[in-house]
């Protein structure tokens, strides 16, 4: 199993900062987000440990969010010494095929599409964890949908 800060770091790897492909604080968590959602409903079980919890702006991995606050809303600078050997092949194809999808989206594009589904809206009130089932429940109806 990965860490959250190795399913971030792919995705940081994956920008491209010559063509403006930036990636913030809180478009990374919507990306780590959408892939734990995803490797739930595929896999039956998580991509990485820690837990996901329903704040203001959307999903978020708290540690990951509390590592990167520095930068505000700003970019995030890729990872220089990225071991790309931690990651299987599956994995690698799984991640790049959710930056494909989701990475196109502006941060608060991926902030509101969060506010509409039941994972975040269903606990956000009281700010609570977001459950690996709920995820799983909603993810499983989105490959479903657009398969």
């Amino acid at each position: 199993m990965l860490s959250c800060y190795e399913v971030a770091n792919f995705f940081l790897a994956q920008a491209n900062e010559e063509i403006g492909d930036l990636i913030s604080n809180l478009k990374l968590q919507k990306l780590t987000y959408y892939a734990q959602g995803f490797c739930l409903a595929i896999n039956d079980e998580p991509l990485f440990p820690e837990e996901i919890e329903a704040w203001t702006h959307g999903p978020v991995v708290p540690e990951l969010y509390h590592h990167h606050k520095e930068h505000k809303s700003n970019a995030i600078p890729s990872p220089t010494d990225l071991n790309f050997s931690v990651y299987d092949q599956n994995t690698q194809d799984f991640l790049n095929e959710i930056y494909s999808v989701f990475g196109q989206y502006s941060a608060w594009k991926l902030r509101n599409m969060t506010h509409d589904e039941p994972p975040w809206r269903d606990v956000a009130e009281e700010a609570g964890v977001i459950s690996h089932a709920a995820m799983k429940k909603y993810f499983i109806t989105q490959i479903e949908t657009n398969a």
